[in-house]
């Protein structure tokens, strides 16, 4: 019975939204832009030259591209062998759950709650909340801010006083970093977990614990991250194919995204490199009929929002130059779907996702030119291809 991967490279996108300008984000392109820069030579850190990526490629990863947004992207010159096109979103976000959700089938009906950009940028009922359930006096940052710089500029006050350190982004998120040791790791994951329903019910989509450790002047944000996102609105992808009595495997931060609906098995690491022998595994284990579904963050936390273009390039180099032990272990009859949920152009003006296409390129449906699709028909095609009867607004491209 023919499984289904699909395979969310985080933050992997292709330009061309026909709403960026609405976001701040008209003519954003992580691709695009990514190699172009790795073509001027201004990516050369730890890599050199071009942007090589040619297994992608050879499925269509460079026409993918050039059909989101007219960029060509310089030794993306592959004639495509496999199933390619772009995909665009229609939830109002771009975020992470909105990404992910619609992908799977369900666009996101409401308009999420952001915080304001100001100080304070948290209302003090909120505030006022944080403070009782963490036993603290009050918090620190309050504001929007990337992790590792509010991190450093509270991190001695964190440590003497006890307070929280709490931000936000242009995302629909609230995010308390606190040290492991000295605040308590089981401490901030109840803190989050306590305060996640009634920031849920603000339409905020998730409460992010962020734990780090060491010293102030060499700290380091750990891997025991942990998102508290609001439940998907209907079912998606991953409850058609559980329901239908067939095996879901989640690599990554899906259980979080999901809120652990519809999935069956659980996969997690300290990295992405982890999480790809996960994926590698499953190519060859996971069972007749089964969706794996992973997600590999790290293009998005460590290049993306810190606007490190090398260290992206490397890690899309990376990425792609373990594709073939994948595809090696699939079986006929199989797909993979290569996608993103949204962009988070490193060339970009500050440190959010983009607005963006993202590209969608797959193995084992032949040579497949599907032309630009919606989200939601990436968890269409991918119910079809299980026998599976979709319940949401997608199409099937197959």
């Amino acid at each position: 019975m023919a499984r289904a991967f699909l395979i969310v490279m985080d933050s992997v996108g292709a330009g061309g939204a026909p709403d960026a300008a609405a976001f701040g984000d008209e003519g954003s392109n992580t691709l695009g832009h990514i190699a172009a820069a790795c073509a001027a030579g201004r990516a050369e850190t730890g890599r050199s030259g071009p942007l090589k990526m040619p297994n992608l490629d050879a499925l269509g990863l460079g026409a993918a591209v050039r059909l989101a947004s007219g960029a060509a992207m310089e030794g993306f010159t592959a004639r495509p062998q496999g199933l390619w096109g772009a995909a665009q979103e229609v939830s109002r976000g771009k975020d992470t759950p909105s990404g992910h959700w619609e992908l799977a089938g369900v666009p996101v009906p409401w308009d999420w709650t952001y915080f304001p950009v100001a100080r304070p940028a948290f209302p003090p009922d909120l505030v006022a909340l944080v403070c009782k359930l963490a036993g603290t006096e009050g918090i620190l940052g309050n504001c929007h801010a990337s992790g590792v710089p509010i991190i450093a500029e509270h991190c001695e006050e964190h440590l003497r006083t006890g307070w929280p350190i709490c931000y936000t982004s242009a995302d629909s998120v609230f995010q308390i970093a606190a040290h492991e040791e000295a605040f308590g790791l089981d401490r901030l994951l109840k803190l989050c977990a306590d305060l996640a329903p009634y920031l849920h019910a603000m339409k905020v989509g998730r409460v992010i614990a962020r734990p780090f450790t060491g010293t102030c002047g060499d700290f380091r944000r750990t891997p025991n991250r942990h998102d508290y996102a609001i439940a998907p609105p209907s079912p998606t992808l991953l409850d058609w194919v559980s329901e239908a009595g067939r095996a879901t495997h989640a690599v990554g931060k899906i259980g979080d995204i999901f809120s652990m609906r519809g999935i069956g098995k659980l996969w997690k690491g300290k990295s992405d490199a982890d999480l790809f022998e996960h994926l590698v595994r499953l190519g060859e284990e996971a069972e007749d009929g089964s969706l794996t579904f992973a997600n590999f963050v790290e293009f998005d936390s460590l290049y993306g929002h810190p606007r490190d273009v090398p260290g992206y390039a490397r890690a899309l180099e990376w990425f792609d130059a373990g594709v073939p032990r994948f595809l090696a272990r699939l079986r006929p009859g199989d797909l993979a779907i290569f996608t993103a949920d949204h962009g988070n152009d490193p060339t970009w003006t500050g440190t959010d996702h983009t607005r963006e296409r993202v590209p969608v390129v797959g193995w084992g449906a032949g040579l497949r030119e599907i032309g630009l699709r919606g989200y939601a028909d990436v968890g269409a095609s991918l119910a079809a291809h299980l026998g599976v009867a979709p319940q949401g607004p997608g199409r099937s491209f197959l």
